[in-house]
């Protein structure tokens, strides 16, 4: 089950308590517009283990205008024959507050499968998940996916220095899960995509409860008005895997490369 958990988190942090989160930034200052896409490979050493795409567009749920993010994986090649993995991560949520109204998780790896639904209802503090009923949640909380929009669009451009942090609640794998991600400093990234400059970020967790240190889990972000994911790594025992950005659409600002 850790396994598992470690893969789904990876997915979403390419895809890591604020009270209250109130509206994302204007439309003008968002940092992503529906019809982006972004997608990466994952290296395990130096085999092509598998692919991950993100993509959000425009919906409709229940009435009202909402953006729908869906987050894909799969692996490939050798890795595909060993542990096959096959993903499905979706999210509809309001295009101004960012919250949530309704999630899927759709988990198919190795002879391991998990599929459920959650709706959210902010203004009662509950949830209702098809795997475990209602259940009362804290203000605000998002599921994982549509914490990836809310920290690019809110969150990422208050971080001043080093050691301020990103912190939501979250709701990931049926239960409540707090996501605290800690500023490290900038760095130089080079990827498939080029070289860019990056706000390197490292997940804060309680040891044992998914992950063996917050040091096992490193992400770079984009400095620039995007605030997309560059690259991605996971240490394990027997090594590690890396993910890096290998191809995107529709971003809504010029993606800045160094020389």
């Amino acid at each position: 089950m850790k396994k598992v958990i470690k893969i789904g988190i990876l997915v979403l942090f390419i895809s890591l308590v604020t009270k209250p989160i109130g509206s994302q930034n204007n439309a003008s200052k968002s940092a992503f517009i529906p019809g982006e896409t972004l997608k990466y490979i994952a290296y395990f050493g130096l085999i092509n283990a598998g692919t991950a795409t993100l993509h959000i567009k425009d919906s409709v749920y229940l009435g009202e205008n909402v953006f729908h993010a869906i987050a894909e994986a799969k692996t490939i090649g050798l890795a595909n024959k060993l542990y096959k993995v096959r993903d499905i991560y979706e999210s509809l949520f309001d295009t101004l507050s960012g919250l949530p109204y309704f999630s899927i998780r759709n988990i198919r790896e190795g002879g391991y499968k998990y599929y459920n639904e959650v709706q959210f209802f902010h203004d009662e503090n509950k949830l209702i998940s098809k795997k475990s009923g209602e259940k009362d949640v804290p203000e605000n909380i998002l599921d994982m996916l549509s914490a990836f929009y809310y920290m690019r669009n809110a969150m990422f451009n208050k971080i001043k220095k080093v050691g301020d942090a990103v912190v939501l609640d979250t709701y990931f794998a049926d239960e409540i899960f707090p996501l605290k991600m800690r500023y490290v400093g900038d760095e130089k990234v080079k990827t498939k995509m080029g070289k860019f400059i990056a706000m390197k970020f490292s997940p804060v967790v309680e040891p044992g409860r998914v992950f063996d240190s917050e040091d096992d889990v490193t992400i770079w972000i984009s400095k620039d008005k995007n605030y997309i994911p560059l690259q991605i790594r996971i240490d394990l025992v027997i090594g590690s895997i890396k993910c890096d950005l290998i191809e995107y659409s529709g971003l809504k600002h010029e993606l800045v490369q160094i020389k």
